[in-house]
């Protein structure tokens, strides 16, 4: 047996040993036996998903197929799992998402952003984030983002400047990895559809808490602090982790280069730009038009097809979307039905008493700070999600905390968590592998821009979510 058939024999075990476990020790007092139960599927699935044995869809199938076989949930419920529109919205992201990089409008975006504002290594740094901003509302995948459509061009930029991995790595290349990869999960947190995990979040906080967190809602509490983020990282960065060039007028040239080959804009492109601004004008009014932000994007997505911007075969080959649609929605599912059965309750009634005495700042600042550096344990922010939200959210309702508050702070550190280390989201692994960036400096460079988030989206978020009225 090799080692890393070896290695995922022994994940398997331990995921079903959880599970075993949960069904052979009896329930504490005061929980039922079905909440037990589920929370013993739930909790082996948390760990599946984090070690991986088999795929994650594979995983939530069975665990889903375990609820109703041991009768905690019934199949009707179980099957509940594929109908919720957060699982939709998130599939419907994905295949706008498939629409940008087909059509390479994303590429053209950051290109006339980098052609516009890119003289300086810092305003290069600036111009790449604003494009990363532009597209993120429709691409909930940071590895889509920051790995498959902006991370081609910064490394043709370093290369550019004569800024190679093993030979001059600080020339250029080193400051647009960690500035744009840094970047990318701030992106990430302004947008309810710009991070997967973040609809996860949404549906529990509405299941835990019965609110409800709408696109702009999300985007307006997001936008001062992470409008903060995108100004400072770099610039703190530029002098503490400074690049030997500073002025980069070839920069420019460069992108009206890639801009000519690509010549003008297509009917494609057109027809992507004009729904893409369809879409963020309808959610950011939904208030208004009552229209359900899942509805929105389906209507979006049928203008795409009618438009052959995407083919029926791209929606069918999106695999990425399909596979998410099984996980999150089983996750959803049993995060749904742990809070009917109880257990999210009486997890609650036990945060609170420990939370006696305990301002409400004090456990907002702690739910954020403890959900950020767990992290260090996690290679997939989807999967923290997963395992720690439902819980830590309550854990500043319990001080006294408003739901909203309480949810949404720790929903933006399931967001930023991912600056630790060069494996804790998608895009770490192609940004370190390219070998700018030892992984002592990658980890100091990470708890770096850790500490000013915390500055950052508790110290300026909090007085504008004051001014706002949440507090």
């Amino acid at each position: 047996m090799s080692f890393l058939s070896s290695k995922k024999f022994i994940s398997a075990v331990l995921t079903i040993g959880v599970v075993a476990v949960g069904f052979i020790i009896p329930p504490p007092d005061g929980l039922s036996v079905a909440a037990w139960h589920l929370f013993a599927i739930f909790l082996g699935t948390v760990v599946g998903f984090i070690l991986q044995p088999i795929e994650l869809g594979t995983i939530a199938l069975i665990a889903l197929v375990l609820c109703a076989l041991t009768g905690v949930m019934k199949f009707s419920q179980v099957l509940s799992a594929f109908s919720g529109n957060t699982v939709w919205l998130i599939v419907s992201a994905f295949l706008l998402a498939r629409a940008f990089i087909i059509t390479g409008l994303g590429r053209r975006i950051a290109y006339l952003a980098m052609r516009a504002f890119g003289d300086s290594s810092l305003k290069l740094v600036y111009s790449l984030a604003l494009s990363d901003v532009i597209i993120g509302p429709a691409i909930p995948s940071n590895s889509a983002r920051a790995g498959g459509l902006i991370f081609p061009i910064v490394q043709s930029l370093a290369h550019a400047f004569d800024s190679k991995a093993d030979e001059s790595p600080r020339r250029l290349g080193a400051y647009l990895m960690a500035c744009i990869f840094h970047l990318d999960l701030v992106v990430s947190a302004l947008f309810l559809t710009a991070m997967v995990g973040n609809p996860i979040a949404v549906a529990m906080a509405k299941k835990v808490f019965d609110i409800d967190i709408t696109w702009i809602g999300w985007f307006v509490a997001a936008s001062v602090p992470g409008i903060a983020a995108l100004i400072i990282i770099p610039y703190v960065l530029y002098k503490f982790y400074p690049p030997e060039i500073k002025k980069t007028p070839e920069a420019k040239n460069i992108a009206n280069k890639a801009l000519e080959e690509m010549g003008p804009m297509c009917i494609r492109e057109k027809i992507l730009l004009f729904v893409f601004v369809m879409l963020l004008i309808l959610w950011a009014t939904t208030t208004i038009t009552h229209l359900d932000t899942t509805l929105i994007a389906f209507m979006g997505l049928c203008i795409l097809l009618i438009g052959r911007v995407l083919t029926w075969k791209d929606v069918i080959s999106e695999k990425k979307a399909w596979d998410t649609l099984i996980w999150v929605g089983g996750v959803i599912v049993m995060s749904d039905y742990l809070n009917k059965l109880g257990f999210i309750p009486w997890f609650a009634a036990i945060l609170e008493n420990q939370m006696i005495g305990v301002s409400m700042i004090t456990a907002v600042v702690l739910s954020f700070i403890i959900y950020l550096y767990s992290h260090y344990f996690f290679a997939s922010m989807s999967a923290h999600v997963t395992a720690m939200y439902a819980a830590l959210i309550t854990l500043g309702a319990a001080a006294g905390a408003p739901p909203f508050i309480s949810a949404f702070v720790v929903a933006i550190a399931a967001n930023i968590c991912g600056c630790l280390t060069h494996f804790g989201t998608g895009p770490a692994p192609v940004y370190f592998g390219a070998g700018y960036i030892d992984q002592k400096t990658w980890w100091t460079i990470g708890f770096g821009v850790s500490v000013m988030h915390i500055i950052i989206w508790l110290g300026i978020g909090g007085v504008w979510w004051k001014v706002l009225g949440y507090w």
